[in-house]
């Protein structure tokens, strides 16, 4: 059977090498027991939902005494959770075409079209980035509320399409497009917006599938705005019904766990589905920034 070439750092005649091969395994440990300390708690909330509470408070035993869904099924019913799921795929939907779409223009002005100013701009962008989201929290909810979009999704979306991280992303990858193409596309007669959407759009697809993995995890793993604007609603999404069922009644520890176990279902799957494209454009990001 033909070797495995590597391809990587570490060459196949540098494994001969006792201090190479000290080394390498080393580098092996450091990383199983990095994901060891990543998964290990996922696992254990997963398989704590299955116990009750007698015996989640008294068992010491990673396994539960037996793997019964009837536990999940109760909790779900408690939870009316089905419609908050709902909620929570609009408020991501529509949270990750803003990201793209407001970012990309702002990230397609200061990186192609570079009016004058525009390096105030990006300054001013890179700045904003020093001070924490939490001191912006205050004066945006007051805005929602004097411009009467409480309990709606539409401020949720907004907020998402005003993000610093997301422009200076944009305009490092946009920086580095070929400019043949940008002027070519305006000999041809297509119009600033025609030239975003329909070439430089396109040609941004590793970027923008770094920033839309980025926004569906932050929207749906925000809390505090959705809380605020959304609190008391029939919008809530599954972070707020989490908190306001915790609130509303006494909750025992068991059936917490069974809820969170609900929240952290939909990002496991989507990493799982989208890992290799992550990888893949992160890593084409990072050579063309």
């Amino acid at each position: 059977m033909k070797s495995v070439q590597r391809t990587g750092v570490i060459r196949e005649y540098d494994m001969h090498s006792a201090s190479v091969k000290a080394g390498y395994g080393f580098i092996l440990l450091c990383c199983a027991l990095m994901v060891v300390l990543a998964v290990f708690p996922l696992i254990w909330v997963v398989l704590a939902g299955f116990k009750d509470l007698k015996e989640f408070m008294s068992s010491t035993s990673l396994l539960p005494e037996s793997f019964s869904a009837e536990p999940f099924i109760t909790t779900w019913n408690q939870l009316g959770i089905s419609q908050n799921y709902l909620n929570s795929l609009i408020f991501v939907v529509g949270s990750v075409i803003c990201a793209l779409i407001f970012n990309g223009l702002l990230g397609y002005g200061i990186g192609i079209l570079k009016p004058k100013g525009h390096l105030a701009v990006k300054r001013l962008v890179m700045i904003s980035l020093l001070m924490p989201t939490t001191i912006s929290i205050v004066p945006l909810f007051m805005n929602i509320q004097n411009l009467h979009l409480g309990n709606s999704f539409l401020p949720l979306w907004l907020s998402y399409g005003a993000n610093a991280m997301y422009v200076i992303l944009f305009v490092q990858f946009f920086e580095s497009l070929p400019g043949s193409i940008i002027e070519a596309s305006r000999i041809d007669g297509c119009s600033q917006l025609q030239i975003f959407f329909r070439i430089v759009l396109p040609l941004s697809k590793p970027i923008c599938a770094v920033i839309a993995i980025f926004a569906v995890n932050a929207a749906w793993s925000d809390f505090l705005l959705p809380y605020l604007v959304l609190r008391g609603g029939q919008l809530q999404t599954v972070m707020v019904r989490l908190f306001v069922f915790s609130t509303e009644q006494t909750v025992n520890a068991d059936t917490m766990m069974r809820s969170v176990v609900f929240s952290m279902i939909p990002p496991i799957v989507l990493f799982f589905i989208f890992q290799k494209q992550l990888t893949e454009n992160a890593v084409s990001v990072g050579i063309k920034g």
